[in-house]
Parts: C-alpha cells; structure tokens; sequence
C-alpha cells in the first residue's frame, strides 16, 4: 500500500465518519471501558476518559498500513525499547512521529509527538501532538478511544498557546476540541463550553476571514446545530481558496438539507471526481440518485 493510497484511504474514513453519523443533530455518547478513567499526560479527570496508550494505537495502524510499512516501524519500535537515556529516545520518538505521520496515522503519530513535546517544551512540539490528536479523533469511528484523543488535544493546545498566545492555528486546534469534547458528553470544569470553543474560531476568522481549518469546523458545527445556510457559506469560502473533496462533500450534504437539489448533484458530482474511491462513489450515486426522483 502507497502513501497515496493511505491518504485517500483517510480521506474516506473522514468522510465515513459523518455518513454513519447521521442525522447531523445527534450526539451520541461514547461507550467506556469498566474500570479505567484518565488519560495519558493530560491534566483532565472525568469519568467518561479511558486510558489509552501508544500501543493500543499502533497496533490497528500497523493492521491498516501493511507489513511493508510496518516492519520499518517495528524497527524504530525496537531501538526505542533498547535506547539508553532520554536522548537516545527523544531522536527515535521524534523519528516514529514523523515515521506515522507519513504512513498517515494520526493517532499513534499523536502520541509520540506529545512525548516529543514532554521533552522538549517548544510550540512546534505541542501544536504537532494537538493537531494529530484532533486528526485523530476526526478520523476514527471508535468511540471508546475518542474520549481520550479530544482530552489530550486540549491539553496539548493549551500548552501551545501559553507559549504563543496570539497563534491562530492553536486558537483554531483548541476551538475544536472543546466543541467535540462537549459533544462526546465529557463533564471536565477545566476544559471550555461549545460556546467557548466556537468563539474561539469566530476569533480566528475575524483575524482571517479565509482560514481555511476555522472556516471548515464553524461549517460543519454549523451543519451540526440545522443552520445549513451558514454552513453552505463556511464551506463555500474553504473550497473558493482550494477545492477539495470534504468541504464539496459537506457542501452537498448541506445543499441537499435545505433542499436545494441542482446544487447538491453538482457539489456531490465534484466531490466523486476528486476521490476515485469505490465505496465512497457507491455512496454518492445513491444520494445523487435519491435526489433525482
């Protein structure tokens, strides 16, 4: 399997994610193993938390990425286990890091940047670990691990931002795990409110009307809360800058819902040419289909 491949495969589970959560309005909360609470470094306690580790990452990412990939892996894995003092291992964990973030692999990529950053207390480090761990959560349908990558997400970008308080892209990172840490149901005194969250990525556009990651979150919480009309703008101004497959994806979806159907086959119709994914066009024709009867 080639990075290519890997990337449109990730593409697809983002896109999967919201298909199988339909209707947008539901929020559904996340299932919790008996017995564990807390996270891996993070400073936040709630109930609804399990512990998750690097190694229960890894081991469905190397399932994903195949044995070629995983062998090289495997191999960093081995020296990390082997090295000799913080220094030997800050270069390995650095080297899986980038390692998973090129196989496309945000979750185990997510916590071996955090380690990164437990070490070597810079911006960079925290803002790698809380963008993975959003990718993370955005990308995976486990709601059992969900809990844990929103929590470390916060507490990496709020490391972030003390460092650079006035960094858009930390204030956009933080806006959106607050909101999905609400709309996983996770009672936390320490973390923000959605409203706090969405305030937060208002900010940022306010700062810069074409940010393109605030831009695409406030749409699809947008989507989310009915107000389609505001999300078709959200999405509108993303894909005016670049145009990719989710934001057209999620156009369509909300041209469909305010039943504008002409501009729902057009989006839908551009979103299949820029994912040449089986599945995922099989999907498509059906709701292209539905909405020509």
């Amino acid at each position: 399997m080639n990075r290519k491949q890997l990337t449109v495969i990730v593409i697809v589970l983002a896109i999967s994610g919201y298909l199988y959560s339909l209707p947008v309005k539901g929020l559904i909360k996340p299932k919790v193993a008996k017995g564990t609470s807390g996270v891996v470094s993070g400073s936040h306690t709630s109930a609804a938390i399990t512990h998750v580790t690097v190694e229960d990452v890894s081991s469905p990412a190397k399932t994903a990425i195949g044995a070629a990939l995983a062998a090289r892996i495997d191999e960093l894995e081995g020296q990390l286990k082997n090295a000799r003092g913080d220094a030997d291992q800050l270069g390995i964990q650095k080297q899986l890091a980038k390692q998973w973030d090129d196989d496309n692999q945000p979750a185990p990529s997510a916590f071996y940047y955090q380690a990164v950053a437990l070490k070597e207390n810079t911006f960079e480090n925290w803002l790698a670990a809380g963008s993975h761990f959003n990718d993370a959560y955005k990308t995976t349908q486990d709601t059992s691990v969900q809990p844990a990558f929103v929590e470390n997400a916060i507490d990496a970008y709020k490391n972030a931002v003390k460092l650079k308080p006035a960094d858009l892209d930390a204030k956009t990172g933080l806006g959106i795990a607050y909101v999905n840490q609400t709309s996983l149901g996770i009672a936390d005194p320490n973390g923000g409110s959605p409203m706090q969250g969405i305030m937060l990525l208002l900010d940022v556009v306010k700062q810069d009307p074409g940010n393109r990651n605030a831009n695409l979150n406030l749409g699809l919480f947008a989507m989310k809360s009915g107000q389609f009309e505001k999300a078709v703008t959200r999405f509108k101004t993303v894909i005016a800058q670049k145009a990719e497959v989710e934001p057209y994806f999620y156009l369509a979806e909300s041209y469909k819902q305010l039943g504008m159907k002409k501009e729902a086959i057009e989006a839908y119709q551009k979103c299949k040419e820029m994912i040449p994914d089986p599945i995922v066009g099989q999907k498509i024709d059906q709701y292209i289909k539905e909405l020509k009867n």
